[in-house]
């Protein structure tokens, strides 16, 4: 795992100050503690911070062909290069290293962008071809791999892994946008499509990048995407054991590695599922790790135990303070734009235990998405059967006005929290959905923004993603759509950027072999009620695994991370969410209303709202504002 960075002049080619190229590379040394290269050209410079994963002799980058034609940068693992490898070396290639790094520069030039198509791996790399004059950027299927860009006013295009590397070059304007803080306060994290820096851009999830000499550059095209429009034949049977197949071979490819190598595990299905399989590929003990908390009702290493002790693995555990907000400043550095997924805190946690002992830990991330197992997929099935029964002019009225009125209960558990799903039925379902998914309500972000924030919105609203995504989805029904846009926006935008940063933050290499593409187009073809059926997700995937786990850990209630922040504005936060309301970054962006804020953290405090979310949005805003601008 690295980190990658670097400038290319698409018009005409200036010299490139080898000086700011590694500036903008050491800027994420995090990322690749292990070794460091600059490499420059009239008009293009590519930089590189090295974890040694694969080849940790050799491969060093920036790797250029023999011919001295093509070089690369490159971040992330290609699972299956060895098979590329050997089907390049039988078309007349000549391998000079033993990594993966090598296999991107023949693939390149056998074929070109379709090489893309070839790769099973994560990834983001840059690759300059100076016969053809361009420059290649990709990203993997999913977006387990990160990768910035921004014109700057120079004429240059510049990269990085993280937005920190693009903060190292003097001309990068900064500048916040108010799209992407209505985008983050609706959901918690600044989604793939926008950025809090005006200007800079992420390049999407499937997609690549071709910018040609002499050529302005384009948008990015799509290289893959889910297709949830088909569907599977056979039994349940015969697709339980092709499910178990592709199971094993995602784990196991994924157990290539030349350094220590662990599991994370959580005691959850999808954890306990990827430490049975690699124990059963591994020779020896395989080596995994457990958060634990002082407080009982969030601590699940009981279930980590039976795991471990059924698989004899060299486990370890470490209890951390279910207050362990110590982490804040952190978590603002290692993610650049503010991210208020509370479970980051817990997950740099694991990460930070798992680097003691292994330098690559494989986890479960993935599954919910794939195999339909958040609780909210079956909210959501259920309320679009009441929305097929029931007119919409009918819904909008009464649904809407029972919704209006009906008192908010957000500690309750979601079926009593009847004016979340009154106001829901009342939408259609793409707008139903978009809304679930999100933090901050449409109604709380209009009363927060002033009305000069409103105004520069110009009309733009976080919600629209989703239901643009879920109308234009290719899918049969209202379970398609939502895990379709739920790839498109919230996996690469929270749970895999929760995963990159944290694990990248200590030097970790995290693998999710739950999301091997053909893992998830399998997922994607199953029959809905092969995914959700009795209220039950993740159903055939349970059923794959009732060989390996046992019925209580297959079967539990889901728990998943959870960080007691409403209690923290409650107590030992307080004083910081009633500060929000005078601080010098939010208010004085003039996009906030102090008096709003003031009553939210006020109400929170006394027990009259519940605003915990909220305030934890605005506390993460305000510090990663402080820093980035």
């Amino acid at each position: 795992m690295c980190g990658i960075a670097g400038l290319y002049y698409p018009a005409t080619p200036k010299p490139v100050d080898p000086a700011r190229i590694a500036a903008m590379a050491d800027a994420q040394a995090h990322r690749g503690p292990d070794g460091s290269g600059v490499w420059t050209a009239p008009g293009v410079g590519l930089g590189h911070r090295r974890l040694s994963i694969i080849d940790v002799a050799g491969s060093p980058q920036p790797m250029a062909s023999a011919d001295g034609t093509l070089t690369v940068t490159y971040n992330g693992e290609i699972y299956n290069f060895a098979a590329l490898r050997a089907e390049l070396q039988g078309r007349g290639a000549v391998f000079t290293t033993a990594g993966d790094t090598e296999v991107l520069l023949h693939g390149w030039a056998a074929w070109g962008p379709a090489l893309l198509d070839r790769l099973n791996g994560m990834f983001a790399f840059t690759l300059h071809d100076a016969r053809r004059q361009c420059l290649f950027l990709a990203r993997d299927r999913l977006g387990v791999k990160p990768l910035h860009y921004v014109e700057l006013s120079d004429g240059a295009v510049a990269f990085a892994s993280e937005l920190k590397g693009l903060l190292a070059h003097p001309l990068l304007r900064r500048s916040p946008d108010i799209r992407a803080v209505e985008d983050y306060m609706a959901f918690g994290y600044v989604p793939d499509d926008t950025c809090l820096v005006a200007g800079v851009k992420k390049l999407p999830a499937g997609h690549s990048l071709l910018i040609e000499r002499g050529k302005p550059v384009p948008a990015p095209s799509r290289w893959w995407d889910v297709d949830f429009s088909r569907r599977a034949t056979g039994s349940a049977k015969a697709l339980e054991e092709e499910l178990v197949a592709l199971l094993r071979d995602a784990v196991t490819s994924r157990m290539v590695s030349d350094v220590p190598l662990g599991a994370f595990l959580s005691g959850g299905v999808d954890s306990s599922a990827v430490v049975a399989l690699m124990a059963e590929a591994s020779r020896g003990a395989v080596r995994t790790c457990t958060i634990g908390f002082d407080q009982n009702s969030l601590d699940e290493r009981r279930y980590a135990d039976v795991i471990a002790e059924r698989f004899a693995t060299r486990h370890r555990e470490r209890v951390v303070a279910a207050d362990d907000f110590s982490l804040i400043d952190t978590l603002v550095h290692a993610f650049d734009e503010p991210f208020a997924d509370a479970s980051a805190l817990a997950t740099y946690r694991v990460c930070e235990l798992a680097r003691e002992d292994v330098t690559v830990a494989l986890s479960g991330d993935g599954a919910d998405e794939a195999f339909a197992g958040y609780r909210r997929y079956k909210f959501q099935a259920a309320e679009e059967r009441v929305r097929a029964m029931v007119p919409a002019s009918i819904r909008s009225n009464l649904f809407g006005t029972l919704g209006r009125w009906y008192p908010k209960a957000d500690w309750a558990p979601r079926p009593l929290r009847a004016k979340t799903t009154l106001l829901a039925l009342a939408e259609d379902g793409a707008e139903g959905y978009a809304r679930s998914v999100g933090v901050t309500t449409p109604a709380l972000r209009a009363a927060l923004f002033t009305e000069h924030a409103r105004a520069a919105l110009g009309g733009h609203r976080a919600e629209d993603r989703y239901v643009r995504s879920m109308r234009d989805a290719p899918a049969r029904d209202a379970l398609d759509r939502a895990q379709y846009a739920d790839f498109q926006h919230w996996l690469p935008g929270d749970i895999l950027t929760k995963a990159d940063r944290t694990s990248m933050a200590v030097g970790l290499e995290a693998r999710e072999p739950l999301l091997d593409y053909r893992l998830v187009e399998f997922a994607a073809r199953l029959p809905a009620d092969m995914r959700l059926r009795g209220g039950q997700g993740k159903w055939l995937l349970k059923k794959a695994m009732e060989r390996y786990l046992p019925r209580d850990i297959l079967y539990r209630p889901k728990m998943g991370f959870v960080t007691p922040i409403s209690a923290w504005f409650r107590g030992a936060l307080a004083d910081e969410a009633a500060a929000l309301a005078s601080s010098r970054v939010l208010v004085g962006s003039g996009w906030f209303d102090p008096g709003v804020i003031a009553r939210l953290a006020a109400d929170h405090r006394a027990g009259k709202a519940e605003h915990g979310r909220t305030l934890w949005q605005l506390v993460m805003l305000d510090r990663a504002m402080a820093r980035l601008f």
